[in-house]
């Protein structure tokens, strides 16, 4: 079992950045791929972006790419995800997600979820 802790989020303007982290505990990172999602108010989660077991993959949301990164670092149990160029359309509680197998983009191959942490971008 891995419980995850996500941190970072806060009250940005329009062009910004912000870094999110998510540091694990329990079970090591690098047995999971990991992901991270979105939800807006009144709108479903969405898939933001995911980084394979090692590092080597990455893959993201067509309305993040270029704009966001995700990282792992393994040995620190912990994964990031660096967000440039904000928009007031990234506004949202971000969460990070823990899975074992299936599709990098769909919420149900995700078995572990941290509480998420929200994001606010002014315009």
């Amino acid at each position: 079992q891995v419980r995850l802790v996500e941190s970072g989020g806060g009250l940005v303007q329009a062009g910004g950045s912000l870094r999110l982290s998510c540091a694990a505990s329990g079970r090591t990172v690098s047995t999971y791929l990991m992901g991270w999602f979105r939800q807006a108010p009144g709108k479903e989660r969405e898939f933001v972006a995911a980084i394979s077991y090692s590092g080597s993959s990455t893959w993201y949301a067509a309305s993040v790419k270029g704009r966001f990164t995700i990282s792992r670092d393994n040995d620190k149990n912990t994964v990031y995800l660096q967000m440039n160029s904000l928009k007031s359309e990234d506004t949202a509680i971000y969460y990070c997600a823990a899975s074992q197998g299936g599709s990098y983009y769909y919420y149900g191959s995700y078995g572990h979820w941290g509480q998420g942490t929200p994001v606010t971008v002014s315009s």
